[in-house]
């Protein structure tokens, strides 16, 4: 389908469509490859490759959001008075949206915007007949028979208004609250139409517009249309063409500065700095404490005093004294270690006591001999210094020398006759 070319880059999101024509007048548009400086230039979006600034245009998703327009903001993109726009709530979107129709500047309620022109256009034109309901509140007390002129039409300015449908929903004091539903849009036509009829209008809110309505949404909060809604709008008004590839089920609000600012406190608390760096430089610095408990190495500092009597170390392989340190007391059993590695130059301990199931027990080179050697049980290898007296035999080790193992009685196995 042609269509021209300042649309064509409109609907693609790049500018607005007088902005559109504005690059066409600047040569920097191409259309297959030729440099359009003309307008009125009909293009096909499918077929033909059109390019702005040497990038090729690359038709949107088609979005269709509903805004709880607030009071005090103007339904435009931009705003030479520097007033807030309905393009500051939309943002987030990552299209370029516009706004179907207008709100007034004190007036809030529904508004529809999209990045469709064919689906702003079919909205928007008289024929349509696309139903507008406001909330308003008048000055004084009406009555249902003071509605009569604006079911039957008003004249104004610019001509006799359309019948309206009208009814009264409460009294407040001296002050009535409206439903009044239209289907045309003249510029600021309720207030005309209040003034007019003698009611001056005080406040005025939409409440729908083609059927969508502004329930759950406060002031400057927006959603996608649901696909329901969009296939309503498209049998009663025959837009929008597809519906498939639309963007679903997005919205948004304002943020709560105070319940963010609540989330970043509870972060940090959640995330503190190690306990090295919250105590200074001093406790950086220091080293951490070895864990006695089922650790492989217990490794002591060379300069450390002498330690009391040593207690037993459960699961440790390796236990090693710090090689200047003076004799401990009497050793005490160690349970499953594997190493009992005392230091070169400790003066020799007291009378050993049993270490069970080690399998190493060795003694410094130059300690004094010991006293009378303790039977040491489940010991796989038992290694006396060099410069040591040889200890008392325990009963063990007399049993195993008077009695002879299997092993040894045992004579040499036979050859078989095969075998040589």
């Amino acid at each position: 389908m042609e269509e021209r070319l300042q649309k064509i880059i409109a609907r693609a999101g790049v500018a607005s469509r007088r902005a559109s024509e504005e690059l066409i007048l600047a040569g920097r548009v191409r259309v297959n490859g030729h440099v359009v400086t003309e307008l009125g230039l009909k293009a096909d979006r499918q077929k033909d490759r059109i390019e702005v600034d040497g990038k090729r245009l690359v038709s949107e998703v088609p979005v269709y959001l509903a805004l709880h327009k607030p009071r005090n903001v103007v339904s435009t993109l931009r705003d030479p008075e520097g007033r807030p726009t309905v393009a500051d709530y939309v943002r987030g979107t990552g299209a370029r949206l516009y706004p179907v129709g207008r709100l007034d500047f004190a007036t809030s309620g529904i508004l529809l915007m999209t990045n469709d022109g064919d689906f702003a256009n079919a909205l928007l034109h008289p024929r349509g007949g696309v139903p507008k309901t406001y909330v308003l509140k008048v000055q004084g007390v009406m009555s249902d028979d003071d509605l009569t002129p604006w079911r039957e039409g008003i004249r104004l300015e610019d001509g006799v208004t359309l019948p309206a449908e009208a009814r009264v929903l409460r009294h407040e004091g001296d002050k009535t609250w409206l439903e009044v539903t239209l289907r045309e849009g003249r510029n600021q036509q309720i207030r005309r139409m209040g003034e007019a009829s003698g009611w001056p209008v005080m406040r005025l809110a939409r409440t729908t517009f083609a059927g969508v309505t502004s329930e759950g949404l406060r002031p400057g909060e927006w959603r996608a249309l649901t696909v329901d809604e969009l296939l309503h709008i498209r049998e009663a008004f025959g837009v929008p063409k597809r519906i498939r590839g639309a963007m679903m089920g997005a919205s948004s609000g304002p943020v709560d500065h105070r319940r963010a600012a609540g989330t970043v406190r509870s972060s940090a608390k959640a995330s503190p700095r190690p306990a090295s760096e919250s105590a200074g430089p001093s406790a950086r610095n220091r080293a951490p404490a070895p864990s006695r408990a089922r650790t492989r190495t217990d490794v002591e500092g060379t300069g450390a005093p002498g330690p009391g009597p040593a207690q037993p170390r459960a699961r440790s392989r390796a236990n090693i004294a710090p090689a200047n340190a003076p004799g401990p007391g009497p050793a005490q059993p160690r349970a499953r270690s594997r190493a009992n590695v005392a230091p070169a130059n400790a003066p020799g301990p007291g009378p050993a006591q049993p270490r069970a199931r080690s399998r190493a027990n060795i003694a410094p080179a130059n300690a004094p001999s010991p006293g009378p050697a303790q039977p040491r049980a489940r010991s796989r290898a038992n290694i006396a210094p060099t410069n040591a007296p040889g200890p008392a035999r325990s009963a063990r080790n007399a049993r195993s020398e008077t009695t002879p193992r299997a092993a040894e009685t045992r004579g040499p196995r036979a050859r078989g006759p095969g075998r040589r």
